[in-house]
């Protein structure tokens, strides 16, 4: 098959043995559910009450068991041929002999969910119903195990609300009188949350009447199922929290000042995080209910043996740390080795622990052991000085022991005898600053404190006064443009076609030569949908050659909108990827994704999204992985080379400090440089790095001040000159900012659909040049020469 055939002129033909599809075919959907049953976490499970034995009664309660809530909403949606609910994977184990149903109770919830969406309630915002007390009398003659299932939805857009009985982060009124009303009347009852982020956990942790508790998140297209096979026993709960999960959702520090005002959001708690801050702050320890890197298992290991050693290596020292995980148990099963590192407080602060390294072991039977090894670069440990402290806009090691423990969470660890010790301050890296907080007046230290930070004039950015939401893709109007370009003495006399460029016939230069100013700035804008897409093009030059290569959405799957009769597998969200802790299962599902995509003619998967979860409230923290930038960039990467293994492209998004919804096109993200260094750009940093992505889409916020697609520190200096990025870079779709400064910034591609009349009215009043432009054009073109 030729070059951009399947791209530009073949239907959408099998690519499956036999001539059998590939998108959602059996093999998919096998490794959605097992990724699904990897990464729930099993939190409490007292008495060993999971696993549910072999021919038990069960009774299941709480409308969640039918209106179940495969991923969250947006992007995040995917159009299924089915999905498989929590009664469905329980009626499933029925047939195979494993435990029986109370099936009058599940039919209750399931016409009333049925009734509430005919009244136009959708999927996961359906009202818990009070279950009638005849029925809940006669569930407790049938059984004396109840299980209670309560999901939540969450979605683009919007955030999420932390008000006491508001049903969201906390549980309902409605809610808690089932939870009430299931406890009393049951002595062994179980928890199934279906949910996509962080909620309340003190109305079960410390509730002696629930044994057990299975986060079950959101899990895709066979989640029930995959729930169904972890009560039953048929899969063991190897998941390890990516969060923290605290007593309260005012705990967070995130969360005072969360909702103080649309416009903008302070990042005043710093770089302390999450478990960074709960384990480094004093007094914040005892508001945990389940710490970070915390999950049960229906077995026992023991990590033993554990020694510490230097290594050199080309690229710097290492720190490697070995240890054996046996299984001590009666159930195979896998374990998750994780390693902390404590550095010297000094003059920066530093966290208590911050994770250095992972490791997850293979299924292991009773009594087997494996050996794992884990390393660290001892640079990576530095600590950002983006004030002078030591030496300014450089990375530091301070003079002082490292330390290191090792273990299955944060808090279940054990000291590494081995210590890394520096005599003197140490300059790693020397940077420039660059994205630096102007209004940001203070941040948190160490000790809880606070330091005043410099506040300057404030320096709003402009918006576009000619953003129109949701305008599709159109060509400039080019009247009297056939002559326009800069640089028409050094056109070639013969048309140069792209495929010229790919074969080694022509430059990339001889080819932008050609192009009149109008159709460079064409290829600058997001181009019409073909085929099965829904998110638009880029490229679209047929006169050169330049095929329409088509987008799709998004994190949980390849989303095509529904009516076009092709249904593809949702995985389960990013959270509960996260938690599996297995970036080889991540990489499968990318290049399954891929596979997918490729069927279906399309050509860049807007996935993985990657932002911090920062605050529990953040409407899209399922489609990103954690609190943690060292799981987000290991799991982004692993996804990025899945799916690039198969010559689709990925996008990581969105860069940077997308952590709330609520008008995000114009919401101001005030972070200081450290905390943006060490945690908010941290894992795009490894996922580029170690995968680099073909793309990677801009957010829509503004980042001190200033729209991220327009800032030229952000893009050309961070990605561009200190990581070395090679890709392009998009908008998100119809953002707020000047598509010209975008150029100028080094922002590629604006989705989508651009502005080319306004960029060629800024070219002839010299706000851009026609070099900036070519270079953005290269780099889309080079993304296109890449595929397939």
């Amino acid at each position: 098959m030729e070059k951009w055939t399947r791209i530009a002129h073949q239907p959408c033909l099998p690519m499956g043995k036999d001539g059998r599809l590939v998108t959602a075919c059996e093999e998919h959907i096998r490794l959605s559910r097992q990724a699904a049953t990897e990464g729930m976490v099993l939190p409490k499970n007292e008495c060993g009450m999971l696993t549910l034995n072999k021919g038990c009664r069960v009774a299941l309660f709480g409308k969640a068991q039918i209106d179940y809530v495969r991923g969250g909403g947006g992007s995040g949606e995917v159009t299924t041929s089915y999905t498989r609910n929590i009664y469905e994977g329980m009626k499933l184990k029925e047939e195979e002999g494993k435990l029986q149903v109370f099936d009058e109770l599940s039919r209750f919830y399931e016409e009333d969910v049925k009734e509430q969406y005919a009244q136009g309630k959708e999927n996961g915002k359906t009202v818990e119903p009070a279950v009638p007390a005849g029925l809940l009398q006669a569930a407790r003659r049938y059984t004396d195990i109840a299980v209670i299932t309560i999901c939540r939805f969450s979605g683009e857009d919007w955030d999420r609300k932390g008000i006491p009985g508001d049903g969201d982060f906390y549980l309902s009124p409605q809610e808690q009188e089932m939870v009430d009303a299931v406890t009393a009347a049951f002595p062994k009852v179980a928890v199934v949350l279906d949910v996509g982020g962080m909620v309340d956990s003190s109305w079960f942790k410390e509730n002696e009447k629930i044994q057990s508790v299975l986060l079950a998140w959101q899990a895709g297209i066979e989640g029930g199922l995959a729930i169904a096979d972890i009560l039953c026993a048929d899969a063991n709960p190897s998941g390890k929290l990516v969060d923290t999960f605290a007593g309260s959702f005012d705990d967070y520090p995130s969360s005072a000042g969360f909702n103080d005002s649309d416009d903008y959001v302070d990042y005043t708690e710093d770089i302390y995080v999450g478990y960074r801050y709960f384990e480094t702050i004093p007094g914040a320890a005892e508001k945990v209910n389940y710490p970070f890197g915390y999950g049960l298992s229906y077995t026992s290991f023991a990590i033993r043996n554990c020694c510490g050693r230097l290594e050199k290596a080309e690229d710097g020292t290492q720190i490697v740390v070995e240890a054996s995980v046996t299984n001590v148990g009666k159930l195979a099963g896998k374990e998750v080795v994780q390693l902390y590192y404590s550095a010297p407080q000094g003059r920066l602060g530093k966290p208590a622990r911050a994770l250095g390294a992972f490791a997850k072991t293979r299924c292991l039977q009773p009594g087997e052991t494996q050996q794992v090894t884990l390393r660290l670069a001892a640079d990576s440990m530095a600590s950002y000085d983006d004030t002078g402290k030591i030496a300014k806009s450089a990375y530091v090691m301070e003079a002082g022991e490292y330390r290191f423990y090792l273990g299955n969470s944060v808090r279940n660890t054990e000291k590494v005898s081995f210590v890394y010790k520096e005599e003197a301050d140490r300059v790693v890296l020397v940077l420039k600053e660059r994205v630096a907080p102007r209004q940001l007046a203070k941040r948190m230290l160490a000790d809880g404190s606070f330091e005043e930070l410099p506040v300057q004039a404030e320096c709003k950015a402009e918006r576009f006064p000619g953003f129109v939401e949701g305008n599709p893709p159109h060509k400039g109007h080019w009247e009297g443009d056939t002559t326009a370009n800069e640089r028409g003495a050094d056109a070639p006399e013969k048309k140069i076609m792209l495929m010229d460029v790919v074969n080694g016939d022509a430059s990339m230069e001889e080819f932008l030569a050609q192009l009149t100013n109008g159709q460079l700035i064409d290829l600058l804008c997001g181009q019409p949908n073909t085929g099965v897409a829904n998110t638009f093009g880029m490229g679209n030059l047929p006169e050169y050659g330049v095929p329409n290569l088509m987008t799709a959405d998004g994190p949980a799957g390849v989303r095509i909108r529904p009516g076009l009769g092709v249904c593809t597998t949702a995985w389960p969200c990013a959270t509960l990827l996260a938690c599996t802790w297995n970036p080889d299962l991540v990489y499968e599902i990318g290049a399954a994704g891929a596979r997918e995509m490729k069927e279906n003619n399309l050509g860049i998967w807007l996935t993985p999204a990657m932002n911090i979860h920062r605050s529990p409230l953040c409407g899209r923290n399922f489609e990103y992985y954690s609190e943690d930038p060292l799981i987000a960039g290991k799991m982004a990467a692993a996804k990025v080379n899945g799916i690039q293994s198969e010559h689709i492209g990925a996008s990581i998004k969105h860069f940077a400090c997308n952590n709330k919804e609520t008008n995000r096109k114009a919401s101001d993200s005030r972070v200081s440089e450290r905390a943006l260094r060490e945690i908010y750009l941290k894992g795009f940093e490894i996922a580029v790095k170690e995968a680099q992505p073909w793309t990677l889409m801009t957010c829509y916020n503004m980042i001190n001040g200033r729209y991220a697609s327009e800032r030229e520190d952000l893009l050309a200096g961070i990605l561009r000159e200190e990581w070395g990025f090679k890709g392009m870079v998009t908008t998100d779709w119809w953002n707020k900012a000047y598509q010209y400064k975008e150029i100028k910034a080094g922002n590629d591609l604006k989705m989508g659909s651009g502005d080319p009349d306004e960029v060629l009215e800024a070219w002839k009043e010299g706000k851009v040049t026609r070099k900036e432009i070519e270079t953005c054009a290269a780099r889309i073109l080079e993304t296109i020469m890449k595929l397939d």
